[in-house]
């Protein structure tokens, strides 16, 4: 269940995708549930008002909550349920019209109105997911893009202030890239690139997250991992990326900056410039190798 308590630290963002994410999670009953009472209320207020007062225009709120939460198939459902609870409290006012055909004209006008609203919506949802998706996932490696990972680690910061427990920032660049682009081409180190963050990505536990901050940078954010675990996951990474580029014969090594946070960082930027400025230690010394620390000692 998401936590809806307000912590300190959270951006703005964050406490918005907390809130989508816990309305999103209630599931298909519970929707269901909500939108069959809206057209209960609605479809009595429509009849003990008769013809004074039309309350039509709020079957929307079920329908669009329908859509929204559950998808375009439930909307469409609500739709016909909606105009069901509408024709039923007409009659049951005792609403008539002067020709029969009025009933099928209405009904097929107010339906064909709604289910244009529930496909707009639909559409629109789908377009903010792709969008969502695009904006948070790096295309070409799958890694996070900078964003989202700026997120996430701003998340672990706020797990640290209030339990406590630590966590580490992993900064990597690859040495030589610019090598296998120039001989290679392109496309050869795009392969490079998605073949490493493949390699990083199947060997993390599913709480870590990889995110790509440049060109060939990325940082690997490690949940409740201490200075001691640390360095045998940096050092097992390493392993196994240099084993790759052997494998393939890429003239690529890896220059490593690690920093475990036991303090609450400054900021996100704070941190990652002090992991960048661990990595360039590395790659100033000779490159292919890794440097620890600790954020504040």
């Amino acid at each position: 269940m998401v936590n809806l308590q307000l912590v300190e630290g959270e951006t703005e963002p964050m406490v918005r995708d907390r809130m989508i994410e816990y309305l999103e999670a209630r599931g298909v009953l519970f929707w269901v549930t909500i939108g069959l009472a809206f057209i209960v209320v609605i479809g009595i207020a429509d009849y003990l008002t008769a013809t004074e007062i039309s309350f039509g225009l709020f079957y929307l709120v079920p329908v669009s909550l329908m859509t929204w939460f559950v998808g375009r198939q439930y909307g469409v459902a609500a739709c016909v349920t909606c105009m069901g609870a509408w024709f039923a409290s007409d009659a049951l006012s005792g609403f008539s019209y002067a020709w029969v055909g009025s009933y099928y004209w209405n009904f097929c006008v107010r339906l064909g109105f709604f289910l244009v609203v529930t496909l707009l919506l639909s559409a629109l949802k789908a377009s903010l997911e792709h969008e969502r998706s695009l904006s948070r996932t790096d295309f070409l490696t799958g890694a996070a893009t900078s964003r989202l990972f700026y997120e996430v680690v701003q998340q672990e910061m706020v797990r640290l202030s209030r339990y406590k427990r630590p966590f580490t920032i992993v900064y990597l660049d690859l040495d030589n890239f610019k090598t296998v682009n120039d001989d290679r081409g392109h496309s050869a180190g795009d392969q490079l690139l998605r073949a490493a963050v493949e390699t990083i990505r199947g060997n993390l536990r599913s709480a870590d997250a990889v995110g790509r901050l440049g060109g060939d940078e990325f940082a690997i954010l490690l949940p409740e991992t201490g200075r001691r675990e640390a360095e045998l996951v940096a050092s097992k990474l390493k392993h196994l990326l240099d084993e790759q580029m052997r494998e393939r014969s890429w003239p690529v090594t890896f220059s490593m900056g690690v920093v475990t946070c036991g303090s609450t960082p400054d900021s996100v930027d704070d941190l990652l410039k002090t992991a960048d400025q661990l990595m360039y230690k590395v790659k100033n010394g000779g490159k292919d190798g890794i440097v620890y620390s600790s954020y504040g000692a």
